[in-house]
Order: C-alpha cells, then sequence, then structure tokens
C-alpha cells in the first residue's frame, strides 16, 4: 500500500510539474494562424482540457502564443545576467527538466507564464481583435477624483479569467492536491497579482489651446516589463515552503517557522535550486556557464567570479562599432558617425 501511495504521489508530482508545456506554443511560429479546431489537435504541448479549451476559444490562441513568447523573452531578459539564463530546447517542456524541480526558477516560469497569457489576452480584448470580448464596460461615469471615465480601458478582468481556466486546468484536475500542484497554482496566481496590482489610470485633457477643462481617462495595465520586474522581485525573495494538513485542507507553510507567513503577491518554491554551474546531460535546460560573458569588475551574480563558478575565465579584445560624435539637424533628426574602438570580453571557461 505504501509503495502504491508512494509512486501515485510521484505521478501526480510530475503530472503538475509539466503544466508549462503549452510554452511550447511559443516554437510554433511557423504553423500561421490558429484558426480552427483541427489545428487545436495538432498543437504540441497541451493536454486534452487544454485542446477543448482551444476547439471553444480558437480565435484566442494566437493570443494565447504571443502569450508563451512574451514569457520565454521576459524570462531571458530578468535572467540574462544569471547562471541559468532560461535557455530553451526545441522540445518539451521548452525550459527542459529546470521547470520539473520545485525550485525559484520553476517558481518565476510558472508566475510569469500566467501573467503573460492575462496580459496578452486582455491587450487582444481592448484591441478589437476578439468578439468575445472588447473594453471594460464596467469602468464608466465620475470618478471620485472629477474626471470622467472614458476611452477602452483593459479588460482585465477577462484576461485574468482566460489565464486561470488555460494555465491551471492541469492542477485543477480532479485529486491534484499535491504540494508541487499547489505550488505552481500558488506562483501563477502571484504572476496574475503582478497586473491586477500595478493597473494605471492614464488620462488625456481636452479643452482650447490643450488646456485641461475637460480630463477622461481609462485604466490601463502596467507595460510588461514592470510586471517582469515585479516578478523577478519576488523571486529575489521568495519564500521556501513545505505541505501541512490544517484540519482537512493541505495548506503550504514556511519551511522555516521563524520566517512570516508568504502572501498571495509573493513566490513560493519547494526545492533548493541545483547551482547551474556544469552542463548535466541528465538534466536538459541546465547548460552550464562555460562560454558566458562575464562582468570582470562586478561582485554580484554576473561577475565572473560568480559566473564562472571559480573556473576562471578567457579575455580577448574585441572591435565594436558604435555610434558618436552626434549631432541634431533642423529638423528633426540626429545624425552620427560610427567609431570603432577595442573593448575587453570575458567569457568563462
Amino acid at each position: 500500500m505504501y509503495l502504491i501511495r508512494s509512486l501515485l504521489m510521484l505521478f501526480l508530482a510530475l503530472f503538475s510539474a509539466n503544466a508549462s508545456n503549452w510554452l511550447y506554443l511559443a516554437k510554433l511560429s511557423s504553423v500561421g494562424s490558429i484558426s480552427d479546431e483541427e489545428t487545436c489537435e495538432k498543437l504540441r504541448g497541451l493536454i486534452q482540457r487544454q485542446v477543448q479549451i482551444c476547439k471553444r476559444n480558437v480565435e484566442v490562441m494566437d493570443a494565447v502564443r504571443r502569450g508563451a513568447q512574451l514569457a520565454i523573452d521576459e524570462c531571458q531578459f530578468q535572467f540574462r545576467n544569471r547562471r541559468w539564463n532560461c535557455s530553451t530546447l526545441e522540445s518539451v517542456p521548452v525550459f527542459g527538466k529546470v521547470v520539473t524541480q520545485g525550485t525559484r526558477e520553476a517558481a518565476f516560469v510558472y508566475a510569469i507564464s500566467a501573467a503573460s497569457v492575462a496580459f496578452a489576452v486582455t491587450r487582444a480584448c481592448s484591441s478589437g481583435e476578439l468578439d468575445k470580448c472588447g473594453c471594460d464596460r464596467n469602468v464608466h461615469g465620475v470618478s471620485p477624483e472629477g474626471f470622467q471615465w472614458s476611452g477602452c480601458s483593459d479588460n482585465i478582468a477577462y484576461g485574468v479569467a482566460f489565464s486561470q481556466s488555460f494555465v491551471d486546468v492541469r492542477e485543477r484536475s480532479k485529486g491534484q492536491s499535491s504540494n508541487r500542484a499547489l505550488m505552481n497554482l500558488h506562483n501563477n496566481e502571484a504572476g496574475r497579482k503582478a497586473i491586477l496590482n500595478h493597473m494605471r489610470v492614464e488620462c488625456k485633457c481636452h479643452g482650447v489651446s490643450g488646456s485641461c477643462e475637460v480630463k477622461t481617462c481609462w485604466k490601463a495595465m502596467p507595460p510588461f516589463r514592470k510586471v517582469g520586474n515585479v516578478i523577478k522581485e519576488k523571486f529575489d525573495g521568495a519564500t521556501e515552503v513545505e505541505l501541512r494538513k490544517v484540519g482537512t485542507t493541505k495548506v503550504l507553510v514556511p519551511r522555516n517557522s521563524q520566517f512570516k507567513p508568504h502572501t498571495d503577491e509573493d513566490l513560493v518554491y519547494l526545492d533548493p535550486s541545483p547551482d547551474f554551474c556544469e552542463h548535466d546531460p541528465r538534466t536538459p535546460g541546465i547548460l552550464g556557464t562555460a562560454g558566458r560573458f562575464c562582468n570582470k569588475t562586478s561582485k554580484a551574480i554576473d561577475g565572473c567570479e560568480l559566473m564562472c563558478c571559480g573556473r576562471g575565465f578567457h579575455t580577448e579584445e574585441v572591435e565594436v562599432i558604435d555610434r558618436c560624435s552626434c549631432k541634431f539637424h533642423w529638423c528633426c533628426y540626429v545624425k552620427c558617425k560610427q567609431c570603432r574602438k577595442m573593448v575587453e570580453m570575458h567569457t568563462c571557461r
């Protein structure tokens, strides 16, 4: 009985750990538009329930694919100076086995992925791309501050709801109460809150000669770079948790009881991260840092000492071409010269 139970828990953990397989949609740029139900059956990385969602929402799937690419791009930007830099594989899952472990890196991937779908679908609504949604019509009338709600407020409620139904579907399957499923669901929601909690008000003035006699405003999502910055900050301060039963409910609590409980906006993780120093053929996605550029003068993770894991680094002089001696010409352009200079480049051994 114990063996069967252990195997079941392992299966559930692996089942939940691969819940990011849908990110492979970003690799399907050559397929063209996802325009019919038959295409849904051919999309690699989707589980059957996601295929069903795809068939019911074919017009939304191009936005989901853009969201997948947005998540990968933002991950690579935020981790560009870290040992693991979100390198992708031409396989499922796109980040390799890095996301199958319950690490801080996996927490970030799940959060940014859930946020990216909410963002891309909301943007598609506001641009008039989708028949099922448009601007948020619940934002109207006069605000307490005295301005008129008008224009096209981003329909973030629709984007978040679609993200929850599509991205969370694996974990919300019956019986998914493993620690990894709860970790994924928590981080997915934290990613979406990085958008919800940073919605902003944008306004336009109307009046004679540009005066602000009347001001119309609308609610807009923050730039996705801002969302990425918020989630990266949460990654840096993520909380290590463990599964505990409180009454009849399974919950994640800080592994160290001296730490304050995490909030809905924080990222949580279960397992310590590998050091990512060496290429590990047994763990696709961990490519090591050999050949990576490093900063000789930095003491941070992008510095040669830490990035190269103490192996040392190569230095070579390379010629770079920069714009220089730029001048503004009336009207209205800037003209620059091209200057060549030699700079030192450092790469890990």
